[in-house]
């Protein structure tokens, strides 16, 4: 199919997207670049400017997850002058970063939108844990982008602890690419900004002090910068303390995100099966199709924990995953049923005093 707007390659659009735009000759196409509570800040190739939501979609997307979120493509339409813009549509997502939202609340959280690559930051120092990179895995298959891994900080640590902490990695099954990094020597900082592709977008993911902020500085190409480079919003020094589109020098674009101490399984049933594909496997072979892996007689998952070909280790974070991802889901839909049963209530009254 022919591009018909191909000024928006160098922000990551593709023939993907034209496919799927529903945009109207009297509307244009920009990607958010950050998201300022009830404005968002959208990007298209003559520059950055601000936009609100239409009355009708803010009613109608009442869920978060729903709204345009960092790195999504939205219809919008741009008057003359600085009068704030109007998002009319969300073209469709071609991959996303998603958890469960913080706390108790059972609800997608949306971190960013239409991704290439996620890199799951860990640090080799006191960061490196690898149920939670697990964890992480898990959501960025959900989603659909490819996951890469970045060990930082290499040179805080003796070079045998991540020697031993790749060799943990391997053992786990984790096929995804691992890059080295030292912040402060820059090895490894070459590698990385090689691999950065013109157009290709990059979410960078991991706890807090882990390097995230420091590096962008670097990929920037300063220690100090406006973090303008896309929003043109001129804070100063980039510290991340909200998620934002950068485009870097060399055309890569790159959205850092707040350290997050938790990151919840919800709705994963596509990236548990990816990440533990070699379990998944082996459960065709188990005599029970509803085998859980948990003492039933010929599991075949059991079977080969027993000889080595999986660690206890790996079967055990899988079913801590699974009961979280279930047991949340179960929450999920039972809140989505009440949300339903109230709405209907409500109209039922409205009705009833209509009639009435």
């Amino acid at each position: 199919m022919q591009d018909k707007h191909p000024a928006l390659n160098a922000l990551g659009w593709s023939p993907w997207f034209e496919q799927r735009t529903t945009c109207l000759a009297t509307n244009h196409i920009a990607r958010v670049a950050a998201v300022d509570r009830d404005q968002w800040l959208l990007v298209d190739p003559a520059g950055a400017f601000r936009a609100k939501l239409a009355g009708r979609d803010l009613q109608r997307h009442r869920l978060p997850h729903e709204r345009p979120c960092v790195g999504d493509w939205v219809c919008v339409e741009r008057p003359a002058g600085d009068s704030l813009g109007v998002i009319r549509a969300l073209i469709d997502r071609r991959t996303f970063l998603r958890r469960k939202s913080a706390g108790n609340a059972t609800e997608y959280q949306m971190i960013a939108a239409n991704l290439d690559f996620v890199v799951i930051v860990q640090s080799c120092d006191v960061d490196f844990n690898l149920k939670r990179l697990e964890r992480y895995l898990v959501m960025v298959m959900e989603g659909g982008a490819e996951p890469h891994l970045l060990l930082t900080k290499i040179d805080l640590v003796d070079p045998a602890v991540w020697a031993a902490q790749l060799a943990e990695i391997q053992s786990a099954g984790i096929s995804a690419p691992i890059l080295l990094l030292s912040n402060v020597t820059r090895e490894g900082l070459d590698d990385l900004q090689q691999r950065l592709l013109p157009g290709k977008t990059y979410c960078f993911v991991g706890s807090s002090g882990v390097g995230k902020s420091t590096l962008i500085n670097q990929l920037m190409g300063r220690e100090q910068l406006e973090t303008g480079a896309v929003s043109g919003t001129g804070e100063g020094r980039h510290t991340t303390v909200r998620r934002e589109l950068i485009r870097l020098d060399g055309g890569a674009l790159v959205i850092d995100n707040p350290g997050m101490r938790e990151f919840g399984i919800l709705g994963a049933e596509d990236g548990m099966s990816s990440r533990y594909a070699d379990i998944a496997a082996l459960s065709a072979r188990c005599r029970y199709r509803d085998c859980r892996h948990t003492g039933e007689p010929g599991c075949a998952v059991l079977a080969a924990m027993q000889v080595g070909e999986i660690s206890p280790a790996h079967l055990g974070n899988f079913h801590k995953l699974r009961e979280e991802s279930n047991f949340n889901d179960l929450s999920y839909a039972e809140k989505r049923k009440k949300d339903r049963d109230f709405g209907r209530y409500i109209k039922s009254v409205k009705k009833d005093l209509r009639n009435g």
